[in-house]
């Protein structure tokens, strides 16, 4: 680990950390207030991801649609208005618009292979997008004189590296330059999670071999077609087994780093609270 013990972090005139897990335990919520504090440069790895790597995709999707209007088609072919994403920290539902359910068309689905491109598309830009870290950590403090560092990663991180290998030249990278902060939901957590999903379902990444499973098995349990599944049935019954699959990806994760329980992470009112619970954290994976 970046910092060995408690005393070594609580020290450190530069602190860098990298929070992962589910999305919903309050990651974002963890560096938002971090950033506010004014001496801590907040990276977002999705943010990152729908600007640099995928803003062109998303743009062009949006033409894409546009196109279909003929009003708007006018004006776009004789560059009478510029069609661009909105995306920022808090709102990036332009890229997971991009991303789309896969099913029937009818229903605003996408065929499976191209909701198989998008994902492939997502996956080279998060692997990209959480390299770009440690140059981030390097202009936070050349440019703007900003000492700590805090990543907020996607929840999809675990799916993009192999947790269980002894070599993983992603993991090794960002473990060099961060302290790893699992936070770790509660099953109480999972549930609410998964019916806050039901209420709203949102498109996310997932690890090829288990989205093609989750798109077979779903398909043969309901006995349907392509173009008979219902998109946002599809992610709601995926959603409760893509967070079951992810559980002991994030526990393999978490053993390169330090966990803080999501109970824990409600306790935090100020960038002091955090640095000491870190630091107890620590000290519990001393122990």
């Amino acid at each position: 680990m970046l910092y060995k013990t408690k005393a070594e972090w609580l020290s450190a005139p530069r602190k860098r950390v990298l929070f992962f897990g589910m999305s919903g335990l309050g990651k974002t919520y963890l560096a938002t207030m971090l950033r506010n504090a004014g001496n801590w440069f907040h990276y977002s790895v999705d943010y990152r991801i729908g600007t640099r790597y995928m803003g062109e995709y998303i743009a062009d999707n949006f033409k894409r649609e546009a196109m279909k209007v003929p009003f708007l088609r006018e004006l776009l072919l004789s560059d009478s208005v510029y069609i661009a994403s909105n995306i920022t920290f808090e709102n990036l539902a332009p890229l997971s618009t991009y991303l789309g359910k896969p099913g029937s068309q009818s229903r605003g689905g996408l065929e499976f292979e191209e909701y198989m491109l998008r994902q492939d598309q997502h996956r080279s830009s998060e692997i990209s997008a959480l390299l770009d870290s440690s140059q981030f950590i390097r202009r936070g403090q050349e440019i703007y004189g900003i000492p700590n560092f805090v990543c907020d990663s996607g929840g999809s991180i675990c799916e993009v590296v192999d947790p269980f290998a002894e070599d993983e030249p992603l993991l090794d990278a960002l473990e060099r330059d961060q302290l790893l902060v699992w936070i770790k939901g509660s099953d109480a957590h999972t549930a609410e999670l998964v019916r806050r999903f039901d209420r709203a379902p949102k498109p996310m990444y997932y690890q090829p071999q288990f989205l093609d499973r989750a798109w077979t098995d779903y398909r043969v349990e309901k006995g349907l077609t392509e173009e008979q599944v219902n998109p946002d049935d599809f992610i709601r019954w995926t959603y409760s087994r893509a967070l079951a699959h992810r559980q002991p990806r994030y526990e393999a994760m978490a053993r390169r780093g330090v966990t803080l329980l999501a109970e824990e992470v409600a306790e935090v009112k100020s960038p002091e609270d955090l640095i000491q619970l870190i630091g107890l954290a620590i000290d519990r994976k001393d122990a």
